[in-house]
């Protein structure tokens, strides 16, 4: 279970897509998450996901 707080959110999936996964997709279906909750939820904060970089910037 991925955090609600959308601070904590954005920690969590940077570090998960660091040290586990080498993109968001991969992260998503391994963890059973809607990506689009977690792009919105991270765009209301103003980050978005670099897929070149594989983290939310």
């Amino acid at each position: 279970m991925l955090p609600k707080d959308p601070v904590m959110l954005l920690s969590t999936v940077n570090m998960k897509l660091r040290d586990f996964y080498g993109s968001l997709e991969e992260l998503c279906r391994d963890m059973d998450v809607d990506k689009e909750e977690i792009v919105t939820a991270l765009a209301a904060i103003d980050y978005h996901y670099d897929k070149e970089r594989n983290q939310f910037i």
